[in-house]
């Protein structure tokens, strides 16, 4: 599903009503109409409900005014709040200020503090609160009088509908402006905005739903869409195989470089991983003193002893029998508990240079890269790095917060410089193509917060692209579903204390289930409705 930026769906609306000729004050009747629409069924309000809808001074209150209208209209009883002066009201909005006038609407005005005081009383009296105070251009901090009541709208525990986004949050990052709405439900129009999926902004939106305005195909076609929600369609064509004469060879080889004393546990559930993403035939290296404790942890998976430091790591000496190894496999995947020890960081680097196999760099990985991301430019388009936040940190020397604050945007920045595909992790885990899109995954919960979750990524992604899976499909997909096996199993056990090995049991259902088109959870994790205006 296609998510813009702010400017993004500003400039849709301005070639609509500048090269298309559809007059701003009919986008705007399609956006209150059909929030109007999603707010009666939402709800379901009684006829009794007392509805106070509070609008700022732009098109955000201009669609306060149609939602009040429809309201209005269907029964209810409707206070708006206009955070102005009337004359300060132009354009569309003024048009459907006037109407709502004309038809004996319970209007206040309150552009200061003390004619907020006054009106305050009329907020502990309403039943429902809708939010049309700012709308998607914030790029501030919100102040003064517009926070106050923004505060006060939070601190009235009434249900909160949002028009388009919660008014004090940042469209394009999820960052909150100084202070937002918590809404319950929030109408988004056109499309849903990056900051409605990235925290803390999807802690604010409550329920989303996007309501269709009714830009034409055609002003559509004039932009490349850059930001996409990660959706089973997107890879789920991967399962449909029914080839019955399906070898091993098919599913393809992947080798796996993982693992030092005390560590082995990543080499598991990485292999574990690869092989429940569908991996015909996998090989762990291993330290060579470790590889007796690997045999007996993994039946399925080939091991392979290598030659070790005296810390239990791999050593440099390893590299021509890895360089055999590579013979015949179709994928990579180095890092999951391989240790920074320096003669193993130092073949690292080594292995990701000379060696042209598609492949997933994780953890100790990442760490070797540090000062280092030349040693990726010989054949960056065949490698996908996932770092959560702190690895993120270190390898282009920032803050977590920095990164936090804005992940769209570093992960933008990285892939443009180094070339490579980018697994961000996280909540609202981002990917990143070398070519600039994006895709926002909306899948996963706490419960990954634990060890050894990532390794069961890395491997996963590792599987699909043993498999011959593109770059960008075994990216999403392993994203995806990892993140709903944790949604899965959180229906039964809650978010804590699921084990990154029970992600590895539930993975074969959950891809049938996908396969046919079937979703497997009784309550979606994220929520996104169509609502036409008419």
């Amino acid at each position: 599903m296609r998510v813009v930026k702010a400017k993004e769906i500003q400039e849709m609306d301005r070639f609509t009503i500048q090269e298309v000729g559809i007059p701003g004050a009919v986008l705007m009747e399609n956006a209150g109409r059909g929030a109007c629409r999603l707010f009666l069924e939402h709800f379901d309000p009684p006829e009794s409900a007392r509805i106070m809808t509070i609008c700022g001074r732009g098109n955000n209150g201009g669609d306060g005014y149609v939602m009040a209208r429809y309201l209005h209209q269907a029964g209810l009883r409707i206070i708006v709040v206009i955070l102005s002066k009337y004359e300060k009201i132009t354009g569309d909005a003024r048009i459907n200020l006037d109407i709502i006038r004309k038809m004996g609407l319970e209007i206040h005005y309150a552009d200061n503090s003390d004619q907020w005081q006054t009106l305050y009383p009329l907020l502990n009296d309403s039943d429902y609160i809708i939010d049309g105070i700012l709308g998607t251009g914030l790029n501030a901090p919100v102040q003064g009088l517009y926070a106050r009541i923004i505060q006060d709208v939070n601190t009235s525990e009434k249900p909160v509908m949002a028009v388009d986004i919660p008014s004090g949050l940042n469209a394009d990052t999820g960052q909150v402006m100084g202070v937002a709405i918590q809404a319950d439900l929030t109408a988004t129009f056109g499309f849903p905005k990056l900051g409605q999926f990235l925290y803390p902004g999807a802690d604010l939106v409550g329920r989303l739903a996007r309501v269709d305005i009714c830009i034409p195909k055609m002003v559509l076609d004039q932009t490349t869409p850059r930001y996409w929600l990660v959706e089973p369609d997107d890879f789920s064509h991967h399962f449909h195989s029914k080839k019955w004469d399906t070898h091993k060879g098919d599913r393809g080889h992947v080798l796996i470089l993982a693992g030092s004393t005390g560590k082995t546990g990543a080499a598991v559930l990485t292999a574990m991983g690869a092989l429940r993403a569908g991996a015909g035939l996998v090989t762990v290296g291993i330290p060579k003193s470790l590889n007796p404790i690997l045999e007996i942890k993994l039946t399925e998976a080939m091991t392979v002893p290598l030659p070790e430091t005296d810390q239990g790591s791999l050593s440099r000496a390893a590299q021509k029998d890895i360089e055999q190894l590579m013979q015949g496999k179709t994928a990579l995947v180095i890092g999951p508990g391989l240790s920074t020890h320096p003669e193993t960081s130092a073949l690292v680097r080594e292995i990701i240079s000379h060696y042209h196999l598609p492949m997933v760099i994780d953890a100790d990985g990442l760490n070797a890269l540090q000062g280092r991301l030349d040693v990726l430019s010989a054949h960056a388009d065949q490698i996908i790095l996932t770092p959560h936040p702190g690895e993120m940190g270190r390898l282009i020397g920032k803050k977590n917060s920095d990164i936090q604050s804005d992940r769209i945007g570093t992960a933008s920045a990285f892939v443009k410089e180094n070339g490579c595909y980018l697994v961000l992790k996280g909540a609202r885990t981002i990917i990143a193509e070398p070519d600039g899109l994006i895709h926002i995954n909306p899948t996963g919960n706490p419960a990954l917060s634990s060890g050894g979750t990532g390794d069961v990524l890395t491997g996963v992604i590792g599987g699909f692209l043993a498999a011959r899976w593109p770059m960008t499909d075994a990216s999403v997909a392993g994203v995806y579903l990892h993140g709903l096996a944790a949604d899965f199993l959180a229906e039964d056990m809650g978010y804590s204390g699921i084990m990154a090995g029970e992600l590895l049991d539930v993975f074969p259902d959950l891809t049938a289930s996908l396969a046919q088109g079937e979703w497997p959870l009784h309550d979606l994790p994220f929520h996104m409705d169509l609502y036409q205006p008419l």
